[in-house]
């Protein structure tokens, strides 16, 4: 009996099997460009740098994709999207393009895997750091060890904001969507807060060592690896209105028992 297109989906753990070596594949490509005296950049249409790494990574990531997912769609913060499934791969390769563009080492390839818009897998790789994590739906979130071995990782347990620690990204993020008088609301009920910048403070806040990570103007490339690995270490992702889209411009991540406290704060003046 022939088996069904639904039999021979590959399962969750193969998808996040490929998502590690596509991760690979990326870390190599990526590296072998960094604080290259010669490197390529360029600015595109919205005033934003891109580098000859930027592109090359992507290509990297979608030949892999194209032999080993041929009917899977991919939406790539560089070329764009293609096909139209309800699997899609989302790659952002590399956030911190800036950073990468100035040698500064905070800079990370992000590949999610997405069904019916719901990011199911993620992968948060920053080789210049020697670091990553993963996470896929049910198969909890993970990270390497100086040792070269798994380790899984968890949320926090802080239960008051005035012990929380916090990246707001930055002011200027802010700024822009006028919440400056709600970024210092924020800042001045909590213990602590720093704007780390990108994928960095997610993957804290999902070691336990921070408890709210918040930024705008995000695309779902930026984000969609980040979420299953927050959600996969316990705790919360949410756009900064509570709702699950990715399409919302907005990340509201926390340690989970602290995430309606937060919304509660940053909303204040909404419900006055």
């Amino acid at each position: 009996m022939s088996q069904t297109p639904d039999e021979i989906l590959p399962t969750l753990a193969d998808d996040l099997a490929l998502a590690l070596r596509l991760a690979d594949a990326a870390d190599a490509v990526a590296m072998a460009r960094f604080d290259a005296d010669d490197l390529r950049i360029d600015t595109k249409a919205d005033r934003t740098h891109v580098t000859e790494a930027d592109l090359a990574t992507e290509r990297a990531i979608r030949e892999i994709l194209d032999a080993e997912r041929p009917g899977d769609a991919v939406l790539g913060e560089e070329f764009g999207t293609s096909g139209d499934t309800a699997r899609r791969w989302v790659i952002d390769p590399i956030d911190g393009t800036h950073n990468y563009m100035r040698g500064i080492p905070i800079w990370a390839t992000l590949i999610a895997l997405t069904v019916d818009g719901v990011p199911v897998v993620g992968v948060v790789s920053q080789p210049a750091l020697g670091r990553r994590w993963w996470a896929a739906t049910g198969h909890g979130a993970w990270t390497i060890t100086p040792s070269g071995e798994p380790r899984g990782i968890h949320v926090s347990d802080v239960d008051d904001l005035a012990k929380a620690s916090i990246s707001f990204q930055s002011i200027e993020q802010w700024n822009d969507v006028d919440l400056l008088p709600t970024l210092d609301r924020l800042s001045r009920a909590v213990w602590r807060d720093r704007g780390y910048g990108d994928a960095l403070p997610y993957m804290w806040l999902a070691e336990g060592r921070l408890e709210l990570v918040a930024e705008f103007g995000v695309q779902e490339y930026d984000i969609a690896a980040i979420a299953p690995i927050v959600r996969e270490a316990g705790g919360s992702f949410t756009a900064f209105d509570g709702s699950d889209r990715l399409d919302a411009a907005s990340s509201f991540a926390t340690n989970g028992v602290l995430h309606d406290a937060f919304l509660a704060l940053v909303h204040e003046e909404d419900s006055a």
